[in-house]
């Protein structure tokens, strides 16, 4: 009799264990496709930031290097302003409208890299309102199944009093 019971309270824990989780997922998909979605967002937002944390530290390293030297101001002021120098042995090369086109491409060309990881297969699968049902349904089916079959074996003395 033992060996019995262990068996049914084995088939009784798998049984609604599947259920229980099919049942679960079904109700609970809108709100793991939430979670994967704020996932995504929060890397992104870390990734940000981390681009952010490495221009503070160039812009803190040039603003020392500034500081320390007057005449490197004086030689990046035309460039940045994008004005003439006065410098006749300063040699700017001429930018051709392709060269900014290459450029523009290759922009966004890293910026299309950069795509969001995808929802996995069986979330994208929970979504669909005829699988969920399936599930839902699945899912009771089985947590039934699992008391009625392998619930509580009843007495056979409580039987025949």
């Amino acid at each position: 009799m033992q060996r019995q019971d262990v068996i049914r309270a084995l088939f009784f824990v798998v049984f609604f264990g599947i259920g229980a989780a099919a049942f679960g997922t079904a109700i609970l998909s809108s709100e793991l496709v939430r979670h994967y979605e704020n996932q995504n967002l929060l890397s992104e937002a870390q990734e940000q930031l981390e681009k952010l944390r490495s221009l503070n530290a160039d812009y803190d390293a040039l603003l020392e290097r500034l500081d320390s030297d007057r005449e490197l101001l004086k030689r990046i002021a035309p460039i940045v302003l994008g004005t003439e120098t006065g410098d006749p042995n300063a040699v700017y090369p001429p930018v051709t409208p392709a060269q900014v086109e290459a450029v523009r491409k290759a922009l966004k060309a890293a910026s299309a890299d950069e795509v969001r990881r995808p929802l996995p297969r069986w979330l994208e699968r929970v979504r669909e309102p005829r699988r969920r049902l399936m599930m839902l349904a699945a899912g009771a089916f089985l947590i039934l199944i699992s008391f009625v079959c392998f619930g509580p074996a009843k007495q056979k003395e409580a039987a025949l009093a």
